[in-house]
């Protein structure tokens, strides 16, 4: 089957060969507009490519011109050798396509014309055909082995640069995590077939690209935007996300892409990284889309005065989409890519909207189930609106022969198998003592989520096993890295020797284990404790020699990792980026109290940023009982056994773990209080136990009697089913 990956298609007589091709019923990947080829000299466009074991590499350039015209076959010649001589220095930079000082596959170079006419001239030595001799002629080319097809479709998509810039020269032993994570890296480096589709595939108008995290959606759109601005150099392209620390991986990705294509740095004044919302100091979109349209944009202390912290964002971009929405603006962008979409509210892509030039051109990356708690994706009509005649301002097709508008990357490459299975028990509470913490209404949800049944039934009521697919990751976390020390626990008697056993760790991370730095990234689950609870690991880093910073407080807001000190991040600023090594710290925090979907979603969340390893850390009684659920996932293969809710179920836990009110929250806080000095009073002897009225006493014990009774009897209920 004949694979078509569109980019751009500048020339009509594409869809004649694309025609041409399917009726010869091969295999292989048709780049259209793809690759584009630098060299020392200039910028080499390619009309399109087939990469075939049956015909090789096969670069087809478009020719609409009479061959009866003065001067056609020398010029086609001169264009024929151009672009040859590209595609050999590209194609010869890679190790896997070499065969000592020879190139292993045949380039062959075809002009192809929508018309047949007389052959060439002897001399001239080149390849021509028409739809009517075009299978003759491929039929004439040398096939190549098969073994070169994944290097040759790699070199292709131009993912070499993918790699991070490490060399990780440091690495001296093959054993060691570092030499792991080096051939992990270089694996990671070849797109597979979902992501190529997305990073080169752009359609007249809007297009979703969704997955899980982890499936390789920023680079992704790093990779589609610097295509676009090489394509398009003209076009006022932007990117724009909702965590402020994807600054620096943006910036280095769109760099390291641009300068691939074209052996030049970005014109940024064209292309350009914004954050979402801006501020007076740095550029983000909402401020230049307000300024832009004499409206004063907000901060966000107005914001969060007005709005709540939760419902800032959309507060001020609703306020914006009000005062715009009678006038007639100038478009501001050309083409505007999303990344973090479900994080956005539906008033800044209706701003979006409103200031991309027509077609329309809009791409959001959705990271689908990245909440455990919201399982809805919401649809195009509700984030973009609908026109005066009640019609969807934004649709999305996929039709035979065009860019796909809605592409699904299936394929987890950050989270090996076990971290994801551990993060799926710990943030559902599938092994909790009391009971599931948030579920979904369709179990057949967990496909989606890449998982398969191995026993039971997957329905509400029924019994069920569940185990990771082996199609939904990557094999090379199979055959590099070790389960049982991909994920680890360590229970502490408090944060002193929980610091002091994540420093000595990490001083072995950087010698012994050959990782760098940046590889290394500490989480804090609670963003309000996070500046005194970071204090106490930075100094344990500090006396074995090693800095260490706060990210957003003691270095920039806009980076999180530095070549020579330690990344802690609380929750917020660790989302959406990722490391080879995580420590979760303070992991008692998720296990118990109010809103416990929010702080199991926290767990879930900081467990997801690792690539390879994690170290889920805390000290005390939560903590030991948190260690309960997950050597329950270890000790089972990484598993997931649990009855299915029934609805009656799920409605009693939506309650019970439902959002509070500030009201709500502030109540439980004082009676908290309340209880803690009575305790307190009783245990120090300054109060009897008696001055609690009996009922009362009677009354709580009764309570958490009962309370562990039914939590035994959902446990043996769940076994026997």
């Amino acid at each position: 089957m004949l694979e078509l990956v569109i980019g751009v298609k500048a020339k009509s007589t594409i869809h004649n060969l694309i025609s041409e091709l399917r009726s010869l019923d091969l295999e292989g990947t048709l780049y259209i507009g793809y690759p584009i080829l630098a060299t020392p000299d200039e910028t080499t466009f390619i009309d399109a490519m087939l990469v075939s074991d049956q015909y090789g590499a096969v670069v087809f350039d478009l020719e609409q011109n009479d061959p009866k015209s003065e001067g056609f076959w020398d010029a086609l010649a001169a264009r024929q050798d151009s672009i040859y001589s590209a595609v050999y220095q590209k194609l010869f930079m890679h190790e896997e396509l070499r065969e000592r000082r020879k190139l292993a596959v045949e380039i062959s170079i075809v002009t192809f014309l929508p018309y047949d006419a007389t052959p060439p001239p002897a001399k001239q030595d080149i390849l021509v055909a028409g739809p009517q001799a075009l299978a003759d002629l491929l039929a004439s080319l040398p096939a190549i082995d098969r073994k070169y097809i994944r290097p040759l479709n790699a070199a292709v998509q131009r993912v070499t640069m993918i790699k991070p810039r490490k060399r990780r020269s440091s690495v001296k032993r093959d054993d060691s995590r570092g030499a792991a994570l080096k051939r992990i890296e270089r694996e990671i480096a070849n797109l597979d077939r979902w992501q190529n589709h997305a990073a080169i595939e752009t359609p007249e108008g809007a297009q979703r690209i969704r997955g899980l995290a982890g499936s390789g959606k920023t680079v992704v759109l790093a990779l589609k935007a610097a295509y676009l601005h090489v394509q398009n150099p003209e076009w006022r392209i932007a990117i724009t996300f909702h965590t402020r620390s994807l600054y620096q991986q943006f910036e280095d990705l769109v760099r390291r892409f641009t300068f691939e294509h074209t052996m030049d740095e970005p014109d940024l004044s064209r292309l350009r990284i914004l954050h979402a919302w801006g501020s007076a100091s740095r550029e983000g979109m909402y401020f230049e889309i307000a300024s832009r349209c004499g409206v004063e944009p907000r901060d966000f202390g107005y914001a969060r005065q007005r709005y709540g912290w939760q419902g800032a964002f959309a507060g001020v971009c609703q306020e914006l989409s009000e005062a715009i929405e009678r006038r007639d603006i100038d478009p501001i962008y050309d083409i505007v890519l999303i990344d973090e979409a479900q994080d956005f509210p539906g008033p800044f892509f209706r701003l979006v909207h409103r200031a991309v030039a027509a077609p329309k051109r809009i791409v959001w990356a959705y990271d689908e189930l990245q909440n455990l708690g919201d399982f809805r994706m919401t649809p195009p009509e509700e984030l973009f609106g609908v026109d005066s005649q009640n019609r969807p301002l934004v649709t999305l097709h996929n039709r035979e022969g065009q860019a796909r508008q809605d592409i699904i990357l299936p394929v987890c490459y950050r989270n090996t198998p076990w971290a994801l299975a551990t993060a799926h028990a710990l943030g559902f509470g599938i092994y909790r003592d009391k009971g599931i913490v948030q579920y979904f209404d369709e179990p057949q949800l967990w496909y989606k989520m890449g998982y398969e049944v191995i026993g039971g039934e997957n329905a509400p009521g029924k019994q069920v096993t569940l185990a990771r697919r082996s199609d939904a990751a990557p094999a090379f976390f199979e055959e590099l890295l070790d389960p049982s020390d991909t994920v680890m626990c360590q229970v502490f008697e408090d944060r002193g020797e929980q610091a002091a056993w994540v420093a000595d760790s990490i001083k072995d991370n950087l010698t012994k284990d050959e990782l760098e730095f940046s590889d290394v990234l500490i989480i804090l689950p609670d963003a309000y404790s996070a500046q005194s609870e970071a204090k106490v690991i930075i100094d344990a880093l500090r006396q074995r020699g090693l800095d260490a910073h706060l990210a957003g407080v003691t270095s920039s807001k806009d980076e999180l990792f530095l070549d020579d000190s330690i990344a802690i991040a609380h929750i917020h600023r660790a989302k959406g980026n990722e490391a080879p090594m995580v420590y979760v710290l303070n992991s008692q925090y998720c296990f118990e109290g109010p809103e416990l979907h929010k702080r199991r979603n926290i767990l879930f969340t900081a467990i997801t940023r690792s690539r390879a390893w994690v170290r889920i850390c805390g000290y005390g009684a939560a903590m030991q009982d948190l260690k309960t659920e997950i050597d329950k996932v270890v000790n089972g293969d990484f598993r997931l056994e649990f009855c299915v809710p029934t609805q009656a179920e799920l409605d009693q836990i939506r309650q019970i773990h439902r959002d509070m009110t500030k009201e709500e929250q502030e109540e439980i806080r004082r009676m908290e209080a309340t209880f803690a000095k009575y305790v307190a009073s009783v245990e120090s002897g300054d109060l009897g136990e008696d001055v609690l009225p009996r009922e009362l006493r009677d009354r709580l014990r009764e309570i958490l009697e009962e309370n562990d009774a039914r939590s035994h009897q959902d446990r043996n209920r769940q076994t026997n089913s």
